[in-house]
């Protein structure tokens, strides 16, 4: 994989550097496909040499490159090195480079990308992820898909990394008749209610679960015991108008006030979360926690994090806010979008109209379930295509497009390059010819495929599922290409073996990053 290819060249230049590998290795970075031309296969910034590059005029950087390339040497590894624009670029040996990547997709399977050196020494965590939460006594609304499949995806890919992660749906159920009722949290009322909702069929088609449910009014007892910790430290002030609050800035500016209690001594949504917060470091000793809501919540969490750590409680430092955005424009033919099950409804429905349109569909034992995992799909992919904090607006017929970059087009992929390997999979060995996959539509495919680990890597520093869609739509656009010129039917055998590899390894990858997405691929289409 990527990882050995740049030990080697972090080597060569850590002997010419003088400095140590495990410095240069996170400054390698594969060189995105060009549709233009081929391109070198990794590339060292000279501007990540130095500390303070501040001293360097273009031209000295470009100076600084051509001497660096000129005092490296080709290998069995490198083919070819040579300057860019303030870049040394390095181009793998062509026959190592494709056995290397499709030995690695077929050995790491799922974990494939994840067995990398940008991942070496990552300390094993426990992680709390809250998302979905919605409001169990009200009719599910739209705005709880975006929490749930973005909340899905985090801890996907920090279960993926090797955390140990704590899925919570924390359901507003204040003032409910079932919630605490005096005994204690009922786990057996939210669950029966969330069966009966659009939203649980919504985790079961994504694969979503949660390892606790809990709610508001669990804490309700609790946050009595917070308001007399604030108290005991000093913390709490009375207004004018009998509310309690706490001041934030330290010096009575009235705009930094968080109220904590209610004129009439009920307690409010901040209380209970801070009651939340230390139950849960009590109960898990997590190393993060991990909200997931919309950003109109953010100062609201600013606020929780900030009195945790006035009261003393450091790792408040733990907790982070995960905002969204809004979705704007989701209408149905019925009108605006308010509550989940339109949604569903408006997804099967369209798809499968859709696929009416496709002969193969007549042939589908389950029309209905793959209508439904490809509008899905659709719909995570249009969502994720931007920065989660951005607020976009959203449109059926974009999302539902066949061809360009949409969640469709993914699925048909998969369910394309799958039927490859039914048709042809059959009588050919493990082993196959190098030589055969020298074409520059295998070359850039393979060229992505070593990319993928440093898509992961940047996703797992932002959180930002972006950059995995990004890799992924351009995976299916090349391999749309490669399918169109790299025939399986009619060529010799051991190229129709070397292309079936390739493809396989594709399938795989594609797979792999559509499950982390929170997305089930189809086999058939």
């Amino acid at each position: 994989m990527a990882s050995a290819f740049r030990r080697s060249i972090a080597c060569q230049l850590s002997r010419v550097l003088d400095l140590p590998p495990e410095n240069l290795i996170k400054s390698i970075s594969a060189v995105p496909v060009s549709k233009k031309e081929e391109v070198a296969d990794f590339q060292l910034s000279v501007d990540s040499l130095s500390e303070n590059n501040n001293g360097y005029s273009r031209p000295n950087i470009q100076e600084k490159a051509l001497r660096l390339a000129e005092k490296l040497q080709c290998d069995t590894v490198v083919s070819e090195i040579s300057a860019g624009q303030g870049t040394v670029k390095f181009k793998i040996n062509r026959e190592l480079l494709t056995k290397t990547v499709l030995q690695q997709v077929k050995e790491d399977g799922s974990k494939y990308g994840f067995r990398s050196e940008l991942f070496s020494g990552l300390p094993q965590k426990k992680i709390v992820v809250e998302f979905s939460s919605p409001n169990v006594a009200k009719k599910f609304h739209v705005g709880h898909l975006r929490s749930t499949i973005i909340g899905n995806f985090i801890a996907n890919l920090k279960e993926a990394l090797g955390h140990q992660v704590t899925r919570m749906n924390y359901l507003g159920d204040w003032g409910m008749q079932f919630g605490l009722l005096g005994t204690g949290f009922q786990l057996f009322g939210y669950e029966e209610k969330l069966q009966s909702n659009p939203l649980q069929h919504l985790f079961e088609r994504l694969g979503v679960h949660f390892d606790e449910y809990s709610g508001e009014s669990f804490y309700h007892e609790k946050s009595q015991d917070i308001l007399k910790l604030l108290d005991s430290k000093g913390l709490l002030q009375k207004t004018i108008k009998g509310t309690t609050v706490v001041d934030l800035s330290g010096n009575g500016d009235p705009s930094f006030l968080c109220t904590v209690m209610r004129s009439d001594g009920t307690s409010l949504y901040t209380t209970r979360d801070l009651a939340a917060a230390i139950d849960r470091m009590d109960k898990y000793s997590f190393d993060e926690m991990i909200y997931v809501t919309d950003k109109g919540q953010r100062k609201h969490f600013q606020q929780v994090f900030q009195i945790l750590q006035m009261m003393g409680y450091d790792w408040a430092s733990r907790c982070q806010h995960v905002p969204y955005g809004v979705v704007q424009g989701m209408k149905t033919r019925r009108g605006d979008v308010t509550f989940l099950e339109d949604v569903l409804d408006e997804i099967r429905l369209r798809m499968l109209q859709n696929m009416a349109s496709v002969k193969t569909t007549k042939e589908l034992e389950n029309p209905h379930e793959i209508a439904e995992r490809v509008g899905l799909a659709a719909l995570i992919i249009q969502d994720f295509k931007g920065l989660l904090l951005s607020d976009y607006q959203f449109s059926w017929d974009r999302v539902f497009q066949s061809r360009g970059d949409t969640g469709v087009f993914l699925q048909y992929t998969h369910a394309r390059l799958h039927s490859l390997e039914e048709t042809f999979g059959c009588g050919y060995l493990d082993d196959f010819n190098t030589a055969c996959l020298q074409e520059p539509e295998s070359i850039s495919v393979l060229q992505h495929l070593l990319r993928f680990d440093e898509v992961l890597y940047r996703s797992s520093q932002d959180l930002q599922p972006k950059h995995i869609v990004s890799y992924l739509l351009t995976l299916s656009h090349l391999a749309a290409v490669a399918h169109k010129t790299l025939h399986i039917k009619d060529s010799p055998p051991d190229v129709a073996g070397a292309r079936l590899h390739l493809f396989k390894a594709i399938c795989s990858v594609l797979a792999n990053g559509m499950k982390l997405l929170g997305i089930t691929p189809v086999c058939r289409m």
